[in-house]
């Protein structure tokens, strides 16, 4: 079983239009509901492959009851804690080229006790969790040690914990040791403070984290691959891709893949590559089934390709170092090209 904390959920919908034109009134040519948040894409993933999975999260205000229905409808237990803000609603728009453009809402402000609940949740839930998967940003309310303190609790009851945040909440995490991160290549490049333009500068990152604490490194590199490293080496990941259609959650369904997997080692890194490979050719932030994974079609080595230039060079938003810590804060979203997945904040 494989329990998800989402912070910050939301309810993702999605439209998809000839081509965006600013200022014009636009007709969807279709559009979908979906639950959102970086941990319950990852408990969809899971749920779409046939494994039982538990998402704890706040839930707030007649969004939240809906959001709370959608997943019992995909046979996802939830692990609600009622919270007095409303759950938000966040908005995408996709053009026939890949090209995605996003509006996340900021969420509602939790109470000290609410925060509270949901760690609550989580330890009570946890028992019979292979992995837990804690995933996006913090809601307003909640300080960066939030998740820090999630991991050391998780820790002390024996769980193993992976990580997919970024910033200061990222920082703080890192001194309790998470069992893998999940960053993607803006955010090593935040991590270290400069650029990364080649694969094995993506490495040098990786590994830099786990001199932080991180005990294993799962790196999303766009349409360059996945990286994985680990106390046993280090891993690189690529597949075919037909054709683009929505890269929303791609990121989160490699996560489900990698744990579903084992969360460890080569063979978990080539069913993180096939989970997101196929998830950037559904529609929205649909999840991939069993159905729609091409193993055939991904490859993984141990020969790193260091000197490979990346498609998409990845720069830290803010090029002056903090002096409390060595990542910086994310950059703003913006429209982006479609083999860059767009962070569910």
């Amino acid at each position: 079983m494989i329990l998800t904390v989402t912070p910050n959920p939301s309810l993702d919908r999605t439209y998809e239009i000839p081509a965006l034109e600013r200022g014009a009134v636009l007709r969807a040519t279709a559009d979908r509901v979906d639950p959102g948040g970086k941990g319950v894409n990852v408990s969809r993933a899971v749920a779409a492959a046939g494994h039982r999975t538990v998402a704890v999260l706040p839930l707030g205000g007649p969004e939240g009851a809906l959001l709370a229905r959608l997943l019992g409808e995909l046979g996802i237990e939830a692990a609600g804690v009622p919270v007095a803000g409303s759950t938000r609603v966040n908005i995408s728009v996709a053009e026939p080229d890949g090209t995605l453009t996003k509006l996340n809402a900021g969420g509602p402000e939790l109470s000290d006790a609410e925060a509270e609940a949901v760690l609550e949740a989580v330890r009570t839930s946890a028992e019979s969790a292979d992995w837990i998967a804690c995933c996006g940003s913090l809601p307003r309310g909640l300080a960066p040690e939030w998740y820090a303190e999630l991991v050391a609790r998780a820790h002390r009851a024996g769980a193993r914990i992976a990580l997919d945040t970024s910033g200061p909440s990222l920082t703080a995490a890192l001194r309790e040791r998470p069992d893998v991160v999940k960053p993607n290549a803006e955010e090593l490049a935040q991590a270290v403070g400069r650029p990364l333009a080649t694969v094995g500068e993506a490495v040098k990152a990786a590994e830099e984290l786990r001199g932080l604490g991180a005990r294993a490194v799962l790196a999303s590199l766009g349409a360059d691959g996945q990286l994985l490293v680990d106390e046993t080496g280090t891993y690189f990941g690529t597949a075919r891709v037909a054709a683009v259609r929505s890269n929303v959650g791609a990121g989160d369904a490699s996560l489900a893949g990698f744990l579903a997997a084992g969360g460890a080692g080569p063979a978990a890194l080539a069913s993180a590559v096939a989970h997101g490979a196929a998830a950037v050719q559904l529609p929205g932030s649909a999840m991939p089934t069993p159905a729609d994974l091409d193993p055939s079609a991904v490859i993984t080595t141990a020969d790193i390709p260091l000197d490979r230039v990346l498609k998409e060079p990845a720069r830290p938003a803010d090029p002056t170092p903090t002096p409390q810590s060595p990542l910086r804060p994310p950059a703003s979203p913006k429209a982006a090209p479609h083999t860059r997945e767009p962070r569910d904040e």
